[in-house]
């Protein structure tokens, strides 16, 4: 992982952070479903979050799926809709009276099996793709015993940070009136230190003369969580940053809540306590509790964007409901950036319960529109999004992150950043930057980028990805420029590939009426392959038993000449 640059650094030791990894199809058992890949077991694309290993799901709450312990990989998927298959996973969402894991109510999914209508229902954990960070499963109508609900909340409070948000609140305040040489940062625990706690934190790798100015910027001192299956936690540059302030302040918005963009949070924080003419307010929900060191309760708030789940209770609800009311015309706007490998189901669940609320302020002219919101997402997902919010619109600026090594600006071709702006707001009225090649499209009223050229026939601005598009007449639409269209597969698509046929058949008997994945001759290969299976097992079984009653004999042999010899000693 990218460390911040600063000199200030006292070597006591450090440790390695996992690199992030490019976007890219993997596997989809039932422990990554808050990704959109596919998995080779389950038979299809969807969505979900982390299921954990054997022991860990048994003492969370309940047992696994079969193919749940496979590995798996892959963080996000430019995915269409998902298409039916023989065994397949999906989201049912928040379910009332769910159980609850360390991040909140737990999300409920239902398996479905080729031949039947729907599977059996269970709950997983709505933050984390990753067994390792979050192992909570259990079947919906499973009964879950006494010692083991006790177990679990036992779980779930170890799991809590060492310190409430007002205990934060309170250390922030004595250390900041420590002088310059006492303040202390612990870059292992990501803790500030006060001068009773240094003896604890001696081993640690440690910052020394922590200043106001890196107290006004924790995205800097903080190291960014880059777990693709969890966190992704990328911040933006400068660049998008300051575009996004300038454009929220031209449009006239003087509340901005910032879900999951810490660092936009802490430039509106730095620049109101700087300028006195600058009267734009923000608040942050976000997941990451480190923030809470930095913030105050009417700055931050602990937030599941997955799951609508606020961790301070109501107080923190009380709060949110506060800032989204529209005091003295003060407009509000939502801006979010969440992980490109989250579930847009459930992010968009969440984000309509936000407008909800921000609907229930009580104010003339709510009720027939919608809040205002900058959604940050890779253009890949404009689909799914607008089905969800068809009112949205996908703005042509691209958004770069500081500690994310391709999402970069002013790269060219497939280099370019993915990442672009949906929003609600009328597209003539987002003014993007002329110096950076953007232009006014007067056809399409809006600006686009310089590659995105007008196409006469489709009558729009087709180009998602910055290149400049081209027309198939034959698909009767605009395609990739790195496109041909195939005459046997009837569209276009990449000149090196593999021509399959949709009105062939099954691709392995060639008959009509089935996909591969229902092929019923794959169904009796597989059945064949059982006794064989079963075999193998019990021949392994057999294995084992015979070396450990083998090491048994060796061992008491051994102990009967251990005591003989101590007799003959004696």
């Amino acid at each position: 992982m990218c460390k911040p640059e600063m000199s200030n650094t006292v070597q006591c030791g450090s440790k390695g952070r996992e690199v992030p990894v490019q976007a890219r199809r993997g596997c989809l058992c039932p422990s990554s479903l808050l990704s959109n890949e596919r998995c080779c077991v389950w038979g299809r694309r969807g969505p979900g979050p982390a299921l954990g290993s054997a022991r860990g799901r048994r003492s969370a709450g309940g047992r696994c799926p079969r193919g749940a312990r496979r590995d798996r990989g892959g963080a996000m998927a430019a995915a269409g809709p998902e298409r039916p298959g023989p065994t397949a996973l999906a989201l049912l969402g928040p379910a009332p009276g769910a159980p609850c894991c360390p991040h909140g109510p737990a999300l409920l999914f239902v398996k479905t099996s080729q031949g039947t209508e729907e599977g059996r229902r269970f709950y997983a954990c709505s933050a984390c793709r990753d067994r390792k960070d979050c192992n909570f499963f259990q079947w919906e109508d499973e009964k879950v015993s006494e010692a083991r609900l006790a177990a679990r909340e036992e779980y779930n409070r170890s799991h809590q940070p060492c310190f409430t948000h007002r205990q934060n609140v309170d250390r922030y305040k004595n250390f900041v009136l420590l002088p310059l040489s006492k303040r202390r940062f612990c870059q292992e625990c990501q803790q500030l230190l006060l001068p009773a706690e240094w003896k604890k934190h001696s081993d640690h790798q440690f910052l020394c003369d922590i200043t106001t100015a890196q107290l006004k910027s924790p995205s800097q001192l903080l190291y960014p969580l880059e777990n693709k299956k969890t966190n992704a936690q990328y911040l933006f540059t400068d660049r998008s940053c300051q575009f996004l302030l300038n454009l929220l302040t031209d449009l006239g918005f003087r509340r901005v809540l910032s879900v999951g963009t810490p660092r936009l949070h802490e430039m509106i924080q730095s620049k109101a306590s700087q300028e006195e003419e600058f009267n734009v307010r923000s608040l942050l929900l976000d997941i990451d509790f480190r923030y809470s060191q930095f913030y105050t309760e009417d700055e931050f708030c602990h937030y599941n964007m997955f799951n609508h789940h606020f961790f301070g209770g109501e107080a923190a609800r009380k709060t949110c409901r506060k800032f989204l009311c529209e005091e003295n015309g003060e407009r509000v706007i939502m801006v979010t950036d969440p992980p490109f490998g989250g579930l847009v189901e459930a992010l968009a669940s969440s984000f309509k319960k936000l407008m909800t609320m921000w609907n229930e302020t009580e104010k003339e002219g709510h009720d027939n529109r919608e809040m205002p919101m900058f959604w940050i997402f890779p253009y890949f997902f404009e689909s799914r999004i607008l089905d969800f919010f068809p009112s949205f619109s996908m703005m042509d600026y691209q958004v770069d992150y500081d500690n994310h090594a391709l999402y970069k600006h002013g790269k060219t071709g497939r280099r370019q950043s993915p990442v672009r702006i949906f929003t609600n707001i009328t597209p003539s009225m987002i003014v993007l930057p002329e110096e950076e090649g953007y232009r006014f499209c007067t056809v399409c009223q809006r600006y686009v980028s310089s590659g995105n050229q007008h196409c006469e026939i489709c009558n729009s601005c087709t180009s998602k990805d910055g290149r400049r598009w081209k027309h198939c007449v034959l698909c009767k639409k605009c395609v990739k420029p790195s496109w041909f269209h195939c005459n046997n597969c009837k569209c276009c698509t990449l000149e090196k590939h593999s021509c399959e046929k949709s009105d062939s058949g099954c691709f392995v008997c060639g008959k009509a009426g089935h996909k591969r994945s229902a092929c019923p001759s794959l169904s009796r290969s597989r059945a064949a392959c059982q006794p064989d299976k079963k075999k193998g097992q019990k021949t392994r079984k057999r294995i084992k038993v015979g070396i450990c009653k083998r090491l048994a004999m060796k061992h008491a042999i051994f102990s009967k000449r251990k005591v003989k010899n101590k007799k003959k000693k004696t």
